[in-house]
């Protein structure tokens, strides 16, 4: 009798050292550890690159991606990580940014006027747009050089968050304080985020494993639920390098099954997944 998870007799055959292999390569290149409760998942959406390829088989599929080929790379990175995501989500976060962060930054940096937030894992961009929000809601903000850099490591939800064109029913958690920073298209089908917002975002690529171009520092980093696939050592390191890249008293939000508890000494936690660098 077969196991419940047996992939043998499927459209293409995954054997276990098939998935063995797959998850070394996803570790690899982008640190997501990807647990065996996932194979079905990734099975799934593997399976698409294979027809859209023609191949056969896992073992035919794994031979182009362990050569390096750049653009099934990207493919392949694109498959296996995942976007959920909506605007304004867990809304505490958005709301003490409003209330408290912003006040304390605009005291802290009256001399240099400048505000600088990192949106790393920004997805389709909901997240970013709903930073850029809040920062343009912001009167005091007005005359200040204010910026969010939005990264992913999958190229196609970072176009996507560029465009700012989302369906409207996707929009429905904007709070009606915000509601004036979108645009509506004449069937009522689509919003598009306002230029006045879009522009206080640049949109990029960047895998949080690799080196990163910017130098820093920011004020404020948002990284909400992007670790939770990422294994303990691995967390450690990035929370380690966000703290680098962070001012000293800076601020970090993460995910609400996310916690620094034992994997990073250098933030104090302020409640409810969000946190201060003190070392």
């Amino acid at each position: 009798m077969k196991a419940i998870d047996d992939f043998s007799d499927r459209e293409f055959p995954m054997t276990d050292k098939d998935f063995k292999e797959i998850q070394n390569i996803a570790y690899t290149r982008t640190g997501i550890s990807l647990s065996h409760h996932k194979k079905n998942m990734i099975y799934g959406r593997l399976a698409r690159r294979l027809r859209r390829l023609g191949l056969n088989s896992f073992a035919e599929y794994l031979q182009i991606i362990s050569q390096d080929n750049e653009v099934e790379s990207v493919e392949f990175i694109n498959a296996i990580t995942t976007n959920l995501t909506s605007f304004f989500r867990e809304n505490h976060h958005f709301e003490y940014l409003r209330s408290t962060v912003l006040p304390n930054l605009i005291k802290r940096n009256a001399k240099e006027r400048r505000i600088r937030i990192w949106s790393a894992g920004c997805s389709t961009g909901e997240e970013p747009y709903s930073i850029a929000m809040v920062l343009k809601d912001c009167a005091a903000l007005n005359s200040w050089d204010v910026k969010v850099l939005a990264t992913d490591l999958d190229s196609n939800v970072v176009q996507s968050g560029k465009e700012g064109v989302y369906l409207r029913d996707r929009a429905e958690n904007i709070p009606d304080t915000y509601r004036k920073f979108l645009a509506t298209d004449k069937r009522h089908e689509y919003v598009r985020v306002k230029e006045n917002v879009r522009g206080l975002i640049t949109f990029k690529k960047l895998n949080l494993m690799h080196d990163w171009p910017m130098k820093g520092p920011f004020d404020v980093i948002f990284c909400r639920n992007v670790v939770i696939y990422f294994n303990a050592e691995t967390q450690r390191r990035l929370f380690d390098r966000y703290a680098t890249i962070l001012k000293s008293d800076g601020y970090l939000f993460i995910g609400h099954s996310e916690n620094l508890h034992k994997v990073s000494n250098r933030f104090d936690s302020l409640g409810r997944t969000m946190y201060q660098r003190i070392i």
